[in-house]
């Protein structure tokens, strides 16, 4: 028998939030290089001005409603308690749709993109395992490909869905395309706004747009991969800092939405001062951010998701947000996706397309499923 899942309502201790707000009042400050903010990490009078609203202002009570809106279970699966949103379609025969996050997001991501979806779509939103909601202390630790298997059997042996459609970006898109390459005759199809493309800035190429990319590329890995090599080799010594500092944590997920939005370099720009301190406040209660790094770890001692030689062959949908990390040409990613119906250039958004971009997103995850899902 499969294991059945449980209803899930989330209830933060009062405790926890004193307890959260003290260790902000005594935060200790670092000084600044001469240099312009952000170049060096995250900017000081962001981080003093965002730990006083945190500290004063914030009400996590609104955000913990927001999520306890949603049909909400954990479920006994592979030696950890997983965490999922369960959201019913409205309309008629909805295709079922796992929704996936990755890092440093979670599905606090999804708070406007669910009710874009459920017109469609009956939708299934997992915490990654060891991310936030999925994690507990001592559980075993998930790469990409368990987690792929692991929401196969979600999907198909807990649920009961005998085929479903999957969407992700971040690890999400890593994960989903992981399902399209080893559970391919479970999927409908999967949408991604990042590609997991291999990346080898030194292979040759004659073709413009991938050579431009391959110069794009080989610049990121320079200058913005810090926190991969850290989160990829030595996780629990960084998870140490980051589980005992609140304003800590906050730096680290800031410096990444700075970064990675499309936000013109102010954050509140492309994502609210509450939404962003909601996630970090999740992974703050949670506990989870050293596990949250596994999959890195994970990611750099193992080979590609993807096998070296092996496609993902099952219909692929892709929309391009302008402000992505990395977008790679349709002629680089057809080498790994074997079936693109929808190459969509978005007009704005970054990385975190859920939370920037509600909208847009549901459109084109409802466009590309309409035709393949009947």
């Amino acid at each position: 028998m499969p294991p059945k899942p449980r209803p899930f309502h989330l209830e933060t201790p009062e405790a926890d939030l004193a307890d959260l707000r003290e260790r902000l009042a005594r935060t200790r400050f670092p000084d600044e290089p001469p240099l312009e903010p952000w170049v060096t990490g995250t900017s000081l009078s962001y981080l003093r001005a965002l730990i006083s609203y945190w500290q004063t202002t914030f009400d996590w009570r609104v955000h913990e409603a927001r999520i306890n809106r949603w049909p909400q279970y954990k479920v006994a699966m592979r030696g950890i308690d997983l965490h999922f949103i369960h959201a019913p379609g409205r309309g008629k025969n909805p295709t079922p749709l796992l929704l996936m996050h990755g890092w440093p997001g979670s599905i606090l991501e999804f708070g406007e993109l669910i009710p874009h979806l459920t017109e469609r779509f009956t939708v299934v939103a997992p915490s990654l395992p060891g991310f936030t909601l999925s994690f507990t202390p001592g559980q075993p630790r998930f790469g990409t490909e368990e987690m792929a298997d692991l929401f196969a059997e979600l999907m198909t042996e807990v649920l009961g869905y005998e085929r479903f459609a999957a969407q992700g970006g971040d690890w999400g898109a890593f994960i989903a395309s992981r399902l399209g390459y080893a559970h391919a005759e479970k999927l409908i199809g999967i949408h991604l706004n990042l590609l997991a493309v291999r990346r080898d800035p030194k292979q040759e190429t004659t073709n413009e747009n991938e050579k431009a990319y391959l110069a794009q590329l080989s610049q990121w890995l320079k200058e913005e991969t810090g926190y991969q090599w850290i989160q990829g080799t030595r996780p629990q010594t960084l998870a140490y800092a980051l589980s005992d500092s609140p304003a800590g944590l906050a730096a680290w997920i800031a410096e990444k939405f700075h970064r990675w939005s499309d936000c013109g370099g102010v954050i509140e720009n492309a994502v609210s001062r509450d939404d962003l301190l909601a996630n970090i406040t999740l992974y703050w209660l949670s506990g989870a951010i050293g596990s949250s790094f596994w999959p890195y770890y994970a990611r750099m001692h193992r080979p590609w998701p993807i096998p070296e030689g092996r496609t993902v062959d099952v219909p692929m949908g892709y929309a391009e947000f302008p402000k992505e990390i990395l977008r790679p040409p349709r002629s680089l990613a057809a080498r790994t996706y074997t079936d693109i119906r929808q190459w969509s250039a978005m007009q704005r958004g970054g990385h975190f397309a859920a939370l920037e971009q509600p909208a847009a997103l549901a459109a084109e995850i409802e466009r590309f499923f309409r035709p393949l899902a009947g």
